[in-house]
């Protein structure tokens, strides 16, 4: 099968013909229609992640997929072949990934049905940014009423963060890039999002839409540190990017590292909100997988919203 591979990292990532997988027990032989493109790709290519988790050379990229179940591993339960589905790889190591032609995953977590309603491509987007976006809101228990500073809103967790945010009556304070990011930014809900230039005096942005401080942040991009300055005394922060407890020693603020769990029930909530109307998958590019170098080089370029690729 084709697939997008590594064969040492740091490299640049390559479509390549590898062998195609077959389900161990427990586990479904997805053929993917779709994926998309996660911090995590470009971390992996970059050789960021050495060290922290085994890989397996030829490395296979991607986390997202949505596709067609093709086989079933033994003893797999609740699936039949030709059910269409979606999710994230979860394995403990880096090299069985998405972007790919066919894909194995285990049933038991991390796959859910595609309900009628969810276009394939917005299927394959949703997973990982979603999973991390509304584990993030729930660790800092962000309520009706209360001010979050998003930071990385114009990304793909952070603007389907945002929409959340918005939905659950909070106030919210984005940060993008002036022109096409803000623009991106305060077109995602029907709700007002105040949007600051990270790249100006964000302190002082802030300061002025809440002088005491927010609640809470949704640390997605930028320098976790600066962002705690910006908590009230008693505030919240939810860190996907690795920001820890003791690096704001000294400070009244409690942190919450995520490490997002795409649980079945968590993504079949996630469709059913897309379904409804009360969530949009921000997909802005869609590349085919042969042209995968020009999709890395557009989320480098940062590109509002999820990449998606066409795997077959």
């Amino acid at each position: 099968m084709r697939a997008v591979t590594l064969n040492s990292v740091p490299e640049a990532p390559a479509v390549a013909e590898v062998d195609t997988p077959r389900p161990e027990a427990g586990e479904l032989l997805v053929k993917v229609a779709a994926a998309s493109l996660n911090g995590i790709d470009v971390s992996t290519a970059a050789g960021y992640l050495q060290g922290l988790m085994e890989h397996r050379f030829p490395l296979v990229l991607g986390k997202d997929f949505a596709g067609t179940v093709e086989g079933l591993g033994e003893g797999v339960e609740g699936f039949a072949v030709g059910d269409a589905v979606f999710g994230v790889v979860m394995r403990s190591y880096l090299g069985a990934g998405s972007l790919a032609e066919y894909v194995t995953v285990p049933a038991g977590h991390g796959v859910a049905p595609i309900p009628a309603g969810l276009e394939v491509e917005d299927a394959a987007a949703l997973g990982v940014a979603g999973a991390t976006a509304v584990d993030s809101l729930n660790a800092v228990a962000l309520a009706e009423g209360e001010t979050v500073l998003i930071s990385g809103a114009a990304g793909g967790v952070g603007s389907l963060a945002v929409q959340l945010a918005a939905a659950r009556g909070a106030k919210v304070i984005a940060t993008a890039r002036p022109g096409t990011q803000t623009d991106f930014v305060t077109g995602l809900t029907g709700a007002e999002v105040h949007v600051v230039d990270f790249t100006g005096d964000l302190q002082a942005q802030v300061r002025r839409i809440a002088p005491d401080g927010v609640d809470a942040v949704l640390h997605l991009a930028g320098d976790g540190v600066q962002l705690a300055e910006l908590v009230r005394p008693g505030g919240r922060i939810a860190s996907a990017t690795g920001l820890t407890q003791d690096a704001v020693k000294g400070q009244d603020v409690t942190v919450h590292t995520i490490m997002a769990d795409p649980t079945a029930p968590a993504l079949t909530a996630l469709a059913g909100q897309v379904v409804s109307g009360a969530l949009r998958v921000p997909v802005t590019a869609s590349y085919p997988l042969e042209k995968v170098t020009d999709a890395f080089a557009a989320f480098g370029a940062s590109t509002p919203g999820k990449i998606a690729i066409a795997c077959s």
